[in-house]
């Protein structure tokens, strides 16, 4: 290489404060070694990159052409340099987290988002799972994290908050013309009608989750594809409060008023592939997250009220 980021950082520095004697303060250099630096640039490349008018310093239009180039390798080299002070305090270059499909996405984005910030060079591995995906992300060593239900036994867990699940369907369902027609419902008068079901995200040991004895029943990978489903009539499923709450408020699905059964509830947990081992971004990322689940949780606790 003909010229060296150093010079290209006080060339920047000229630009950037519009003259040498700013630049200097700057960049910690006498006005004399920039003004020699960028002459010397300008006779390797045999480009004018300056010309002065007035007091002030302006970029040629070669200049400003060479210099856009320039700041990517700037801007390359201070990632490393950041990079390399990251590993060298510890900070782990990538984490994996496996997370439930009933953890509601705007908390990972919150979380990801703030993680990002302050930990610009681990980059994130995130695997989004159900029932027994998250506990076979673990026991198979793929997470450092992972949040779920209760039963992934063997790793050390912390309480996040607990999610309600409701049996729902469109309001036009034929299953509510049969409640308005003053007959109770129990969870067996279902069985004449379609369930929709989450499929288990493990590729060993599936689980199944909810009242599966419905003469027709129908099987999808992903919690939004259910919920579309239902509101459009579909057929009926037990779904996460946490991914239908605008729904409900909005009165596009309704709570299928069940005298038992309607509603279960299940804790999401927090569970650690290796704590005693976990680096400080792992560590930040646990604590945003209960940070923001203690926060928000206010959005899901007092549901029920939608519906009364």
């Amino acid at each position: 290489m003909k010229v060296t980021l150093e010079q290209w950082r006080m060339l920047k520095a000229v630009v950037d404060h519009g003259g040498f004697a700013h630049a200097a303060a700057v960049v910690h250099k006498s006005q004399s070694s920039i003004h020699h630096a960028i002459q010397k640039m300008e006779q390797m490349l045999d480009v004018k990159l300056l010309e002065v008018k007035g007091r002030k310093a302006y970029l040629t239009d070669a200049g400003s052409l060479l210099l856009s180039r320039a700041e990517h390798l700037l801007e390359s080299a201070a990632s490393i340099d950041s990079l390399a002070a990251s590993l060298h305090a510890g900070v782990e270059p990538e984490i994996a987290i496996a997370v439930d499909q009933v953890f509601p996405p705007e908390y990972i984005g919150n979380v990801l988002e703030q993680f990002s910030s302050e930990y610009p060079n681990t980059r994130i591995q995130l695997y989004e799972t159900v029932l027994s995906g998250a506990s076979e992300a673990l026991i198979q060593g793929q997470v450092d994290l992972a949040i779920a239900g209760s039963g992934v036994s063997h790793f050390l867990a912390e309480p996040l908050f607990a999610v309600d699940f409701l049996a729902v369907a469109a309001p036009f369902h034929p299953v509510f013309k049969q409640y308005q027609q003053g007959q109770p419902l129990v969870v067996d008068d279902l069985i004449n009608y379609r369930q929709l079901v989450t499929r288990d995200s493990a590729l060993s040991k599936k689980v199944d989750s909810g009242w599966l004895q419905a003469d027709e029943r129908w099987t999808v990978s992903n919690i939004a594809t259910a919920t579309e489903m239902i509101s459009r009539g579909m057929g009926f499923a037990w779904i996460p409060v946490t991914r239908m709450r605008r729904l409900l408020e909005q009165g596009l699905l309704l709570p299928i008023p069940l005298q038992t059964g309607g509603c279960r509830s299940e804790m999401l947990q927090l569970y650690y592939a290796r704590q005693d081992r976990s680096g400080p971004g792992l560590k930040r990322l646990a604590e945003l997250l209960h940070q923001c689940c203690d926060t928000d949780i206010s959005n899901y606790s007092n549901i029920k009220s939608v519906f009364k």
